[in-house]
């Protein structure tokens, strides 16, 4: 498990590195999943060199959550004047990202069946 972790903060730890060189606005944790996914890919690192821990961290996620959730809470009062339309917002942009992640989808399995 200890060389899964490795694998998988190395590659977080080596997307924080882009982040701070390249001067696009994307967030470092986004680079590392890139950087993971092209280990990946280029057979790098094997899936099966990470899948036991990228399980245990999906099984914890909803954990990750809890201070923003508790944050959010506490704000609430501040919040409830914008509740209609982040909702809103949050409602349409949902179906957006739907949309195009069906589409992409889409593509990716009609050109892999090609």
């Amino acid at each position: 498990y200890l060389k899964q972790f490795i694998i998988i903060f190395g590659a977080t730890f080596l997307g924080e590195i882009v982040h701070k060189v390249l001067p696009f606005p994307i967030p470092a944790s986004i680079y590392g999943l890139l950087i993971l996914l092209a280990l990946l890919e280029s057979k790098v690192v094997a899936f099966e060199e990470v899948k036991d821990v990228g399980e245990f961290l999906l099984d914890i996620m909803g954990i990750t959550f809890v201070p923003a959730t508790v944050g959010i809470i506490t704000a609430f009062d501040q919040l409830r004047d914008f509740l209609i339309p982040i909702l809103l917002v949050l409602f349409v942009v949902t179906f957006i990202v739907f949309g195009i992640t069906g589409r992409f989808s889409q593509f990716l399995f009609e050109r892999r069946h090609k």
